[in-house]
């Protein structure tokens, strides 16, 4: 289990949320505005979603690749009808299942852009809006010094090969070793089930197509304040990322948290987790520690931005969402 101190998990100075016009920094005035406003009144609007926290140094930008709806009985220890009534009473239900946001993480210090995966890119759901996002912070991907990807299933991992090209040239890329070797390994992908096979696909592309690929072992920072925190059990190689500076902090968990059934029951699972004992044993020894310590946590598949704290109530587990938005 990864040490979290109080430090690494202090609260963030949040710095406001952005979207459409209002990232160039000015505000469009007077008739001109009126004017456009009236021309467009009856096109559909196209908003894409960005929002920002300051970690110390760190600029954390929260962006998404777009959703999904999972399947109510795609979470196993659970009936589908009792996924089911947890989402209605959480006023999150959908008619096809839950909805999976898909949010990947921007992470600056005025010289590195570091990106925490790179999502599903079109393989799954209504996904592919990442190269959106991006070009939204005035951001290319050949401007993109590392990629840190969480784990190797196809939605963390899509966009980096979309188009069957590397498409992050310029990036170091770093993945836990026990994922790229079980993701690469043939007898592992023949006897896995259909729904992962385009995760092992992927997995070979990734491999072939980053030659700087860096396969890293355990725990380690990768610039100094961003590390690599070990959370093994979704996958061989599932890995969360810390961002601190300055006394705060931000631990990015991936698919250690998912919508609807977690944190209120460790022993709830997702249908594409390797090892759920592994995962329920992660899980049993993060929440608690996470509440008691008041971890800002950022989660992929949480309702964006993802950002939000374990807090006990009552004996209860729960999600919390960060009230991060213009807090001093």
């Amino acid at each position: 289990m990864p040490k979290f101190s109080r430090r690494a998990f202090a609260s963030a100075l949040p710095l406001g949320l952005l979207g459409g016009s209002f990232l160039g920094g000015g505000m469009i005035e007077g008739a001109s505005a009126l004017a456009a406003t009236q021309d467009t009144a009856e096109a559909p609007v196209s908003v894409t979603p960005l929002a920002q926290i300051r970690i110390g140094r760190f600029t954390v930008t929260a962006l998404t690749d777009g959703y999904a709806d999972m399947p109510y009985e795609y979470f196993p220890g659970r009936t589908a009808a009792e996924v089911e009534q947890a989402a209605v009473a959480q006023f999150t239900a959908r008619p096809s299942g839950v909805r999976f946001l898909f949010n990947q993480y921007l992470v600056e210090d005025g010289e590195r852009r570091i990106l925490i995966d790179a999502g599903a890119a079109g393989s799954i759901g209504q996904t592919g809006q990442l190269p959106q996002a991006l070009a939204t912070l005035g951001v290319r991907p050949d401007q993109i010094d590392a990629v840190i990807v969480t784990h190797m299933h196809q939605d963390h991992m899509g966009g980096l090969i979309l188009g069957g090209k590397n498409n992050y040239p310029k990036a170091e890329l770093y993945i836990d070793r026990r994922d790229v070797a079980h993701w690469t390994d043939p007898a592992k992908r023949n006897g896995a089930p259909d729904y992962l096979q385009t995760s092992f696909k992927m997995a070979e592309e990734v491999v072939r197509l980053y030659p700087r690929i860096q396969a890293i072992d355990g725990e380690r920072e990768i610039v100094p304040g961003v590390s690599i925190v070990d959370l093994t059990g979704h996958t061989p190689g599932h890995i969360g990322v810390r961002v601190e500076d300055g006394g705060q902090s931000l631990i990015m968990v991936s698919d250690m948290i998912f919508p609807v059934v977690h944190p209120g029951a460790t022993d709830v699972f997702f249908l594409f987790e390797q090892d759920p004992a592994a995962a329920k044993a992660m899980r049993d020894r993060f929440f608690p520690r996470a509440a008691l310590e008041g971890a800002l946590i950022a989660a992929t598949h949480m309702p964006f931005p993802g950002l939000g704290r374990v807090v006990a109530d009552r004996g209860q587990m729960r999600w919390q969402i960060a009230d991060w938005a213009l807090q001093n």
